[in-house]
């Protein structure tokens, strides 16, 4: 069986260096059968020209203005052919070159969501298992998604930093299956918005539990998010 196609999509604003180096990890990679979509929220630091100019491994670009990244990821989906969708975004990178081949070359998956470990900071840091929960329990950087899922459930634009954790509770909560690998798959840049503004995006996963789970999990779920929200607040984080 032929190897199962992966779309990488990168969204970015007005971020090119950071771009660059997103770009040159995806055009090192040893795995043939992806594309490479990137979606561009119509900067002005010269990201369109050195789209058009590039001559790496691009498969479809657009430049155009967008309500935000999650909007940007619904467009990047809708333009994927892939069997599979990773989102590595301006300044993440793959863990090495041989990312792709390692995990897809001769093996065929079946499940919903493919995940492995994240790089921060130059420290492995490991992912959970599957399991209904108050948080993200791996990087989304990390984990591959069946295409046909993020047509089913595109990313709610409501929500401005948790729309990726109200996606996998969706997917979790509709009996979607998750298959981790004991592997880093991804570089994650810790300079995101979901990093700088920590308590808004624990607020957020509040508002995602309140609006999705039972009552019996937002009696588990919901005192630790408040814990963490407000030791984050009273951090200024």
């Amino acid at each position: 069986m032929a190897n199962q196609k992966i779309s990488v999509i990168t969204v970015c604003y007005n971020s090119l260096d950071m771009l660059k180096k997103t770009m040159q990890s995806v055009d090192s990679q040893t795995y043939s059968n992806f594309e490479y979509i990137i979606v561009d929220g119509n900067s002005t630091d010269g990201t369109p020209d050195y789209l058009k100019t590039y001559g790496g491994k691009i498969t479809k670009y657009i430049s155009e203005p967008d309500k935000g990244i999650y909007d940007a990821m619904n467009k990047g989906v809708k333009m994927s052919e892939g069997d599979y969708v990773i989102f590595l975004n301006a300044g993440d990178l793959f863990a090495d070159g041989t990312t792709l081949q390692r995990i897809f070359d001769g093996n065929t998956y079946d499940a919903d969501v493919i995940y492995g470990d994240v790089i921060k900071n130059g420290k492995v840091k490991p992912a959970e298992k599957p399991h209904n929960a108050h948080k993200m329990y791996f990087c989304h950087q990390s984990c591959f998604t069946k295409l046909e899922c993020l047509q089913q459930f595109p990313f709610d634009t409501k929500y401005k930093m948790s729309a990726d954790f109200n996606f996998f509770k969706m997917l979790t909560l509709n009996g979607k299956t998750f298959k981790q690998l004991d592997i880093p798959v991804a570089i994650f840049d810790t300079t995101g918005v979901s990093n700088a503004k920590r308590s808004k995006g624990l607020k957020e996963n509040i508002e995602v539990v309140k609006e999705h789970d039972n009552f019996l999990n937002k009696l588990k779920l919901l005192p630790r998010l408040y814990f963490v929200y407000w030791y984050a607040k009273m951090r200024g984080k």
